[in-house]
């Protein structure tokens, strides 16, 4: 196993873990919140503007049978990449997409991945790439919000998933 770890904001963190958390090769997932301006920052400080985190999902993965790329596909599926702060009904910068790398080998994938997938629109790709400053765990009742609220809101259609790319048809 080649355990490799990337952050991902695509919206409110519930429905991105719920999708990410059924791929194969990926081991485990959390919520929380990443890139902003204090430490340890809560669901209400985000709500109330104080903190400027955005709301991310933290995917570990054996990168031995999913690819860095491939996992950006599925964000790029799950999400509009040409809309700022905003996924779904979700406003604010709480909301907005982005891609947070530790290792600068992803960020040249990163890079890659996101120049190919502007050549197919004219629209510019607003996905924010930066380094990952800090990830903080959200609160306990946010991590597998959907498994344990399945009639929850959530943006992402998880009906997306094709059987193949899910771990119950490993």
């Amino acid at each position: 196993m080649n355990l490799k770890r990337i952050v991902f904001g695509g919206g409110c963190f519930w429905g991105v873990e719920a999708y990410f958390k059924r791929l194969k090769g990926v081991t485990k997932t959390t919520v929380g919140y990443a890139n902003g301006n204090k430490e340890n920052p809560t669901y209400e400080e985000l709500k109330l503007h104080i903190a400027t985190h955005v709301e991310a999902c933290e995917i570990y993965y054996d990168s031995q049978v999913i690819s860095l790329e491939v996992l950006l596909r599925h964000l790029f599926r799950i999400i509009n990449p040409y809309t700022l702060n905003r996924q779904g009904h979700d406003i604010g910068i709480q909301y907005r997409s982005g891609i947070y790398y530790k290792d600068n080998d992803d960020l040249k994938i990163i890079q890659t991945f996101i120049e190919n997938e502007q050549k197919n629109d004219l629209r510019r790709i607003v996905v924010e790439v930066k380094l990952e400053q800090e990830y903080y765990l959200a609160e306990d009742y946010h991590q597998d919000y959907l498994t344990k609220n399945p009639n929850g809101y959530c943006h992402v259609d998880l009906r997306l998933l094709r059987n193949e790319e899910t771990k119950e048809n490993q």
